[in-house]
């Protein structure tokens, strides 16, 4: 029993009374408050305080005022435990404090300033936000009379925005939890808490279309990277369940906790998604799964989308719209963990757009209008930047080399009720995932092949069969044309799958009613393209390519040679297919892709080389699926690999350029974009490399954008920093600002985010610096995003993955009046290379941040 406690225990006899025992406890994220209602020998008013462990605790016999000038009493009393703040009864009389308890107000509080120095100079000031009490008090210490033994405090409210002429507290008369009244606690009544009016229920299911559905029917949402969950929740308890019906309360506990406290007593259900949330808002099914296995660290959040049930009345035949209003009332004031889903109108081309370009796994398209049938009929239709699914595990291999571990997962997916072999996965599989693998197997093994079509065994290797009883999540470039997965990466195991339901998801051309033909979303191309997870990286030896000059008048052209199987040989790198067509509308080969990178490595290496990179691959095309890459895979050369700290405690494997070499090998293996850190390799923790994109809504003219550069580098120019001009490839510029590395990321960033700010607040009718696309109307959107730990932004004279071949070129000043973002295109990007450098002396500046 912790000594803080033992007063409050040596009070009460435990046979007698329900009062929770003091055992203590431990925070669990914000501090909590109460106010109990207590109506024992006297009625008085218990305010309670999370602190340590415990409870502090003073009585109030007038009970709170919201007017200043009303100084209440307050008694300092004995430290109750955490428990204390879920007890609302009646105490035997005969007990210490017997009489009647109510919860009459709970929620949070802050202190403004040392709690512990405030406790023991005798005033404590803090800030209240509860369901009744709000704003600013102080708790003073009276100085104690002769012959006084008690305790004696004032409980005073400050001068704020929520003061009132008299106390405030009168027509509150019920729990805040239960809604009874004194009469009906004492007497036993359950009070009036509202039941959901079901405890169980389908989840409504999206089908892959592969063109967003057109007009003001259509609302769009983010499609999260987390478990699907529903929240039941009523009298004061949370239950989550995922899609295929199992309890993920454990899994959750403190979502749950939260959900709990919050509710105040209310019912309803939620639908949304659990999904932890890295550092620049994106959702990281990686680090989701990190969590499971270890579940210290960062929390997830709970992403709600819709509310099915509210206080007793089912809601799912209720327009969605609505009920997503009600949903977004509801959530005014929910803990920070429990976060709503907001959606924007129509506009769905635009909406798959921004969410590839912030590097998200797509959008959810839902018909305004649709009431919630728990079914996948078409009235949800998700868009993915990029092709992933979950795949039945029926079995596993093991090579000679690696006897105990597992080398691949050969995975499957039902068809007509049987399951067929759709691939292997390796990649992705560490120690960490071997080491799960093995306990979820267990138990498993099965004699022969589930699969109807099994793979045929390869030399040196084991073949393991499983029952299909396990569900993996899995990345993937395309379909091949015989059904098998190419280029697939292991995410991790879905727990909350069921495996009979899985399926080959192909989008469905038609999609809904008013779906239209369009280009596939799986082009994932975009400014600012960033890694999933923001890992925590550690330093490498530099790969500066200090021996070439930074701006060369003119280029040589690249060595191209015969093979001796008659192929053809740039820069020492074999090319395979050089007449598969790259850009169609343009007609631009591979080969041409390839002399392209050759021919500008020298002027891009300085910008590229040295710097964690990530890169998209498009194997058939612009007009086919491309896909997303930051680590190292088989077939490039002239790659060096850095093993990256996470921040699970492991590592992750990245790569960098050296050299002419690596850019062309990388070119031939199909990579179009390349995306760089804005640090290099032996400066990893200090960034030397700022970029602001700026981003146009929606038919905002091309002068506009060119005014907000200006604006842009104004500021800039007033804060004598020298910046630098280069074409997006898309709609916007960017704006390069060179620093020294000296600074941490931290305060890279928020510099950054204070620059947009600025700009928002000095033009509010031009821009914003909110990345969310209900912001954006009729304004620019100035993105600080890409300087954070692990953002990447496209690097100088990169290709962009969009018809036409458009790059990412450097400019002068001077040009910005007469050369568009998406101007420059690979034969006038060529003969800009062979030209002066507009970015001549990039290298000689040296400035910080101040």
């Amino acid at each position: 029993m912790p000594a803080k406690l033992s007063a409050y225990n040596e009070k009460r006899d435990f046979n007698r009374t329900s009062e929770p025992e003091g055992v203590g406890g431990e925070p669990a994220g914000r501090l909590r408050f109460l106010v109990q209602h207590h109506l024992a020998r006297r009625d008085h008013y218990d305010l309670r305080l999370e602190w340590d462990g415990v409870l502090l605790s003073w009585a109030v016999p007038k009970g709170p005022s919201y007017n200043p000038r009303d100084k209440r009493l307050a008694v300092h009393v004995e430290d109750h435990p955490l428990e204390y703040r879920n007890f609302e009864g009646t105490i035997p009389q005969g007990e210490y404090g017997g009489g009647t308890v109510m919860l009459w107000d709970e929620g949070f509080w802050e202190p403004l300033g040392d709690v512990e120095a405030g406790l023991r100079d005798g005033e404590l000031k803090f800030v209240l936000d509860g369901r009744r009490l709000k704003g600013a008090w102080v708790l003073v210490r009276l100085k104690p009379k002769a012959g006084e033994h008690g305790d004696n405090w004032l409980l005073i409210k400050e001068k704020d925005g929520h003061v009132q002429d008299g106390p405030g507290i009168a027509g509150f008369g019920t729990s805040v939890r239960t809604g009874r009244t004194m009469d009906e606690i004492a007497s036993g009544g359950d009070g009036r808490l509202a039941r959901n009016p079901f405890d169980r229920a389908d989840v409504e299911l999206a089908k892959l279309v592969s063109a967003a559905p057109k007009g003001d029917g259509w609302v769009y949402e983010v499609k999260y990277d987390g478990y699907r969950m529903l929240a039941f929740v009523e009298e004061n308890r949370a239950r989550l369940v995922s899609r295929n019906g199992k309890d993920y309360t454990g899994h959750f506990p403190a979502i749950a906790a939260e959900l709990a406290d919050w509710s105040a007593g209310r019912a309803f259900v939620l639908d949304g998604e659990v999904a932890m949330i890295d550092a620049d808002g994106r959702t990281d099914f990686q680090a989701l799964q990190n969590f499971l296995r270890n579940p210290g660290g960062p929390q997830p959040a709970y992403l709600v989308f819709d509310l099915l049930a509210l206080e007793g009345a089912d809601l799912r035949d209720r327009p969605l719209l609505e009920r997503k209003e009600v949903l977004e009332q509801l959530l005014e004031g929910a803990p920070a963990s429990i976060r709503y889903s907001s959606h924007v109108r129509g506009r769905g081309e635009d909406s798959l757009h921004a969410a590839c370009e912030l590097r998200l796994e797509g959008v959810v398209g839902k018909r305004a209008a649709a009431p919630y049938r728990g079914a996948r009929n078409g009235d949800w239709a998700k868009l993915k930047c990029d092709h992933r699914q979950e795949f039945v595990v029926g079995g596993y291999t093991r090579s000679e080399k690696n006897r105990t571990g597992v080398s691949s997962l050969l995975l499957g997916a039902y068809d007509d009720g049987g399951l067929r072999y759709v691939g292997r996965v390796g990649s992705g599989l560490g120690a960490a995932e071997a080491h799960e693998l093995e306990g979820a197997v267990a138990g498993l093994q099965r004699a022969d092949a589930p699969f109807e079509n099994p793979p045929k065994p390869r030399p040196h290797e084991q073949a393991a069969w499983l029952e299909p009883k396990l569900v993996a999540e899995v990345r993937f470039a395309e379909w091949t044309q015989d059904g098998l997965l190419r280029h697939p990466s292991y995410l991790g195991l879905r727990a909350d799958k069921d495996p009979r339901a899985v399926r080959r998801e192909e989008p469905d051309e038609g999609g809904p009613a008013d779906v239209s033909a369009g280009p596939s979303p799986a082009t994932a191309a975009a400014d600012g393209a960033r890694p999933a997870a923001a890992p925590q990286a550690s330093a490498s030896p530099s790969a500066r390519p200090s021996s070439a000059p930074h701006s060369p008048d003119r280029l040589e052209r690249p060595m191209v040679t015969a093979s001796r199987k008659g192929g053809l040989v740039i820069d020492g790198v074999t090319v395979t297919n050089p007449g598969k067509v790259m850009f169609g509308e343009s007609g631009i080969t591979k080969e041409q892709m390839v002399r392209y990178y050759a021919q500008v490595a020298e002027r891009m290496l300085p910008y590229v080389g040295g710097r964690v990179l990530s890169i998209v691959r498009c194997p058939r095309g612009v007009g086919s699926a491309c896909f997303f890459k930051k680590h190292p895979g088989p077939g490039s050369s002239g790659i060096v690999t850095i093993d990256v700290p996470a921040s699970d405690g492991g590592t992750e494997e990245y790569f960098y350029l050296e050299s002419a070499e690596g850019l062309v090998s990388e070119a031939q293996m199909d990579t179009m974009e390349f995306h760089v850190w804005g640090s290099r390799v032996d400066e990893l923790e200090h960034p030397d490399t700022m970029v602001f994109d700026l981003d146009p809504d929606k038919g905002l003219d091309l002068e506009q954008v060119r005014r907000g550069v200006r604006d842009l580098k104004g500021l800039l120019d007033d804060l004598s920093l020298t910046s630098f001009l280069k074409t997006s490839g898309g709609k916007g510029y960017h704006v390069v600002v060179p620093f020294e590395p000296a600074s941490s990321w931290d305060a890279f960033r928020q510099f950054a985010r204070r620059m947009a700010q600025v700009m928002a607040e000095k033009w509010p009718d031009r821009y914003t610096s909110n990345v969310r696309l209900a912001k954006r109307n009729g304004k620019i959107f100035i993105d600080w995003m890409r300087n954070g730990r692990g953002a990447t932004s496209v690097a100088p004279y990169s290709l962009r993955a969009r018809q036409g071949a458009p790059v990412s070129a450097p400019l002068a000043w001077d040009e910005l009046d007469t050369v568009a973002p998406d101007a420059i295109h690979l034969e006038a990007a060529l003969a800009r290379a062979a030209s002066p450098d507009p970015w001549k002396g990039y290298f000689d500046v040296d400035q910080g941040l101040g």
